[in-house]
């Protein structure tokens, strides 16, 4: 525990949520020119938010736990109303005809009918909100690396380190498993997996294709479908033409540059892949297990970890992992994993790990010494069996209370079937700000905080992440936000002497 005169602020990493809608009141909005008298358009505004009114609380009454996104809040209702009798302004010759009209609509419409508007309604906002979050280039970095001081003790530092930690609960839709599957769970999906015959949709060219894990007999196939032809860059608005501004922009790849309209991808594989997000199917292949006790170790010492996956016959598998300590950055582990199915694409264009890594490496054995390496360890990566033995070797260096510090966490945890409770995700720690489930890259919040160019392309060519890299560089982020939250701190009065922090 920490020793403190008072207890300190408690302050919590809170999970990103979309940008809460304007409060407008039921009155018509103000315009320039009116189509109508100001109790025409406040009498036709009611008239149609009483519809809309109608239809939510038949949704409420009506709706499953899959549908709750559909239902409006009183506000949105409000703005669903204002939005539309201002839409019906812009043509003020006919304008009373066209709110009419569109009163009688909703005033015929049906539970289904407005369900089924709702769901459309969903789709185009987060359509339009991918549209403009790839329509956004990578950050580059804009001065000199940043190196980060936080003004405190490494003993300060792990004292205060609590009050960033992510708070998981509410989580699980965005990935985050909680839960350890039970048996009937599992044995659930299994028999779903074997009434599927292999059966998958490719993740890269969305074709349907079939998988035979252990290979089909006749012929030693891993998988039907033939070639995958894909884009690996994602889509992006081009810029206007200047000599004809009026031209429409055309959505292209970043990869090829080539217009999503005439490709079908520029980038062959021969096998197509796919991954699973269902816990339960997860679990057939390895199930989770929590964070055991471990009086071996000290349970405040902080582990920045990261792993990259590769495609197999059972989906995405875990390939590499790494983990280094807080905040030095030293390194405990970093192997390559045998994933328990046939490798269909290590994808090392992300991964770094390519097909000659796996055939030479020799197997991993522990340090005797059982101390951190050095930074830099030029020696050949090695193996282990499975990601259950990785699994096992990242357990020796936790215990429950160990704070895990890594960047889309949840990605690294599912690989590994891992449930922590106690962890630091720069991803939540610096929210994208259309809220969940829209992420920044890691890439893009080390230039821009810390002026670092990570995962660089070289000579045109990306060879993939490098694991212990993208580990450290979570590393960073959190002292940086460490650093921020002590400053915060002071400026209200706060002093800390002999790891006692005292309140103003």
């Amino acid at each position: 525990s920490v020793p403190v005169s008072r207890p300190l602020p408690q302050v919590t990493t809170k999970t990103p949520v979309k940008q809460p809608i304007k409060k407008e009141a039921l009155n018509p909005r103000p315009l320039k020119a009116q189509p109508a008298t100001f109790d025409i358009r406040l009498r036709l505004l009611k008239a149609l938010h009483e519809q809309f009114v109608r239809l939510n609380s038949e949704l409420v009454k009506d709706a499953n736990d899959e549908e709750e996104n559909l239902v409006l809040s009183a506000q949105e209702l409000i703005t669903k109303a204002l939005d539309m009798e201002e839409d019906a302004t812009k043509t003020p010759s006919i304008y009373g005809n066209v709110v009419k009209n569109k009163i009688m609509v909703y005033k015929r419409m049906t539970v289904p009918q407005w369900k089924q508007e709702r769901s459309k309604a969903i789709e185009q906002a987060e359509a339009a909100a991918k549209a403009l979050i790839s329509d956004k280039t990578p950050s580059k970095p804009k001065g000199p690396p940043i190196k980060v001081e936080t003004g405190l003790s490494p003993d300060d530092e792990l004292n205060l380190l609590h009050k960033l930690y992510t708070d998981i609960s509410g989580l699980e839709k965005h990935g985050y498993v909680t839960k350890i599957p039970s048996p009937e769970d599992v044995e659930a999906a299994r028999k779903g997996i074997e009434a599927a015959q292999g059966w998958e949709n490719c993740d890269r060219c969305k074709t349907r294709f079939q998988v035979f894990p252990g290979r089909r007999e006749e012929d030693g196939a891993l998988q039907s479908g033939g070639t995958c032809t894909y884009h690996f860059g994602k889509p992006f608005w081009s810029d206007r033409n200047p000599l004809d501004p009026k031209a429409k922009r055309e959505k292209r790849f970043r990869c090829c540059g080539q217009s999503m309209a005439d490709s079908i991808g520029c980038t062959q594989s021969p096998n197509h892949v796919f991954k699973v997000s269902e816990v339960k199917r997860m679990a057939t292949v390895l199930n989770f297990e929590k964070t055991p006790v471990n009086i071996e170790k000290i349970s405040d010492r902080p582990v920045c970890i990261d792993g990259e996956m590769g495609y197999t016959v059972y989906g995405m598998e875990l390939i590499r992992l790494t983990a280094t300590s807080w905040p030095s950055g030293e390194s405990l582990f970093d192997v390559l994993v045998r994933p328990f199915g046939e490798v269909l694409d290590l994808n090392s264009r992300y991964s770094g790990v390519w097909p000659k890594d796996m055939a030479n490496a020799l197997r991993y054995s522990a340090p005797a010494t059982g101390t951190p390496s050095s930074k830099s360890s030029p020696s050949p990566l090695r193996i282990v069996d499975s990601p259950a033995v990785a699994r096992a070797l990242l357990f020796s260096h936790l215990t429950p209370l160990t704070p895990l510090i890594g960047h889309g966490l949840e990605n690294d945890l599912n690989a590994t079937r891992i449930i922590h409770s106690t962890i630091i995700d720069t991803a939540l720690l610096y929210p994208h700000p259309a809220g969940l489930p829209y992420r920044n890259s890691l890439k893009a919040l080390m230039a821009t905080h810390l002026n670092r160019d990570i995962q660089v392309v070289k000579n045109g060519q990306m060879n993939g992440h490098d694991s212990k890299e993208d580990a450290n560089a979570a590393g960073e982020l959190v002292k940086l936000a460490l650093a921020k939250e002590w400053a915060k701190m002071k400026r209200d009065g706060w002093t800390v002497e002999f790891g006692i922090f005292a309140a103003p």
